[in-house]
């Protein structure tokens, strides 16, 4: 198993990023909270990550912190949640604010995940309410607030919205609905990332 990556970061394409690894790249998908703390282009990385063999394909899924990396693989053991379903609850919040809401029983703000009903969230809270009991308490996680990046003084660019939008899909946001959010929250001087993060916290 693949189980930490240090390389150079060639592309950032929300929410994979190529990491070129001894001349080798390597596409890794990762939550949009941990995306939005990668490097510049042509900058180093450390990035852990869970590797997934499938019939069909074989996928890495990468995170800044072990920590990161231990709620996913303990979302993808409860009942009916996938890697593609893990990943977009730990790109709707970070893993602190994911944490809070199961031990709170929060189910009115986790359903409004990307493919997470009301079953669904029901049920993430009965499997890891005790598998999570003390997480945040004991600091394994990042503070739940978030900061925005500071936004660039250039215009908006050309294909941002679109990427952003690309983005909310594939984290499991229907296509208009995708469109709708990002033409929401959208403003000059916005990167990819941040529209990316500010569509997100618009939803929970």
């Amino acid at each position: 198993m693949i189980g930490r990556l240090r390389g150079i970061v060639i592309e950032k394409q929300p929410p994979e990023v190529l990491l070129e690894v001894g001349g080798v790249g390597y596409e890794v998908q990762m939550p949009m909270s941990c995306f939005y703390d990668l490097p510049e282009l042509g900058k180093e990385a450390l990035i852990y990550t869970h590797f997934v063999v499938r019939e069909d394909a074989q996928l890495l899924y990468g995170f800044n912190h072990k920590q990161e990396r231990a709620l996913f693989r303990e979302l993808i053991k409860a009942n009916g949640v996938g890697p593609k379903l893990a990943l977009a609850i730990l790109s709707g919040m970070s893993a602190s604010q994911f944490v809070v809401c199961v031990e709170r029983e929060d189910i009115s703000t986790l359903v409004k995940l990307p493919g997470v009903g009301k079953k669904t969230a029901e049920r993430l809270v009965v499997e890891l309410k005790d598998r999570l009991a003390g997480w945040v308490s004991h600091d394994l996680f990042t503070p739940a607030a978030v900061t925005l990046p500071v936004a660039s003084s250039a215009l908006l660019e050309p294909d941002a919205e679109q990427e952003a939008a690309s983005a909310l899909i594939a984290l499991g946001y229907k296509p208009a609905q995708a469109s709708q959010i990002v033409g929401k929250v959208a403003k000059e001087g916005m990167t990819v990332e941040a529209i990316i993060r500010e569509a997100l916290r618009s939803q929970v």
